[in-house]
């Protein structure tokens, strides 16, 4: 298949942050899928020619290649509604939008952007009566996985008991904070952490060099969604990212999890601080059944969580 992949090759478009989410997520995966890929990355073309410009390519770049599908990954209002919705309409490849966060961002993004493409997906289930809502009906419900091209378990040994990699914004700082002062040897990474930002190679070693991988379900946004009275903590990516690595994860818990991981054989929850003290220091002492654990999330990723699987399934549907 032809892919027109839209989408930025660098963390938020800053090259000196290195490579984004979406290059080792879905640009990589497509890569080792054998597909043929147009790379389209409208943040630099931007930078080079301005917006204007650059949705004028976007457009000619479809007439010219005539690509099956334009896969999409949109930031905030970079790309031209019109533009997306012509090519839709007035041409002959599928367009496909990949959201990332409805469970905070519908009803001030998505819902304005999704009937621009012949289809769109979601990782959140309570968002599907929405898409329905405002007549949309090409709406695919997935979910965050990994690229296990990429994410993969190394035999290493455990030199870290405890680790988190993410942005201690909200409560995380003041969870980490308190677990160190109960005597939990716990190290973070992230931007705004004291250790730093990781490479994504840095980040796979230490999921592989920690005993335990702590996994916080909250998003930047859910602050401002506990103020609204309507805060909703996400399967994130890091859910599977951890297992792909054949590592153990101690995560809080979030509705659904159960869908993708079965609770305390597949991967561990937390539903509170102390629930989550006692169970870093009961894994931390018994590593047999850490490991147990560990290696049945890690199979369970490989049978039905890989970025391969997922959009094999969504291009099965598209393509049908």
């Amino acid at each position: 298949m032809k892919i027109l992949y839209v989408a930025m090759e660098f963390d938020y478009g800053f090259r000196e942050r290195g490579k984004s989410f979406e290059e080792s997520a879905f640009y990589e995966t497509f890569k080792a899928m054998g597909h043929t890929i147009i790379r389209f990355d409208y943040m630099e073309l931007i930078k080079v020619h301005g917006k204007y410009k650059m949705n004028q390519l976007l457009r000619d770049t479809v007439d010219r290649d005539k690509p099956d599908l334009l896969f999409c990954v949109l930031f905030k209002d970079e790309i031209d509604k019109n533009v997306i919705t012509a090519i839709t309409k007035e041409t002959a490849t599928k367009t496909l939008s990949w959201f990332c966060d409805d469970q905070w961002r519908f009803d001030a993004f998505t819902r304005f952007w999704a009937p621009s493409f012949t289809w769109s997906t979601t990782t959140d289930i309570f968002s599907i009566p929405k898409y329905k809502s405002i007549g949309y009906k090409n709406v695919i419900l997935t979910q965050w996985g990994a690229n296990h091209y990429i994410f993969k378990k190394n035999n290493v040994l455990k030199k870290y008991d405890v680790t988190f990699i993410g942005q201690p914004y909200g409560d995380r700082a003041k969870i980490i904070d308190k677990l160190q002062k109960h005597g939990i040897n716990i190290q973070n990474w992230g931007t705004g952490a004291k250790n730093g930002r990781l490479t994504y190679d840095e980040v796979i070693n230490v999921f592989n060099e920690s005993k335990i991988n702590l996994n916080f379900s909250s998003s930047f946004r859910h602050l401002l969604m506990f103020w609204q009275n309507k805060r909703r903590d996400q399967i994130k990516a890091r859910n599977f990212e951890i297992p792909a690595t054949g590592s153990f994860q101690l995560a809080s818990y979030v509705a659904g999890i159960e869908e993708y991981f079965i609770p305390e054989k597949e991967i561990v929850c937390y539903k509170n601080f102390n629930e989550l003290e006692d169970k870093i220091r009961y894994y931390i002492m018994n590593e047999s059944e850490r490991e147990n654990i560990a290696k049945a999330g890690y199979d369970r990723f490989l049978r039905e969580h890989t970025y391969e699987i997922r959009f094999k399934k969504i291009f099965d549907r598209i393509f049908a």
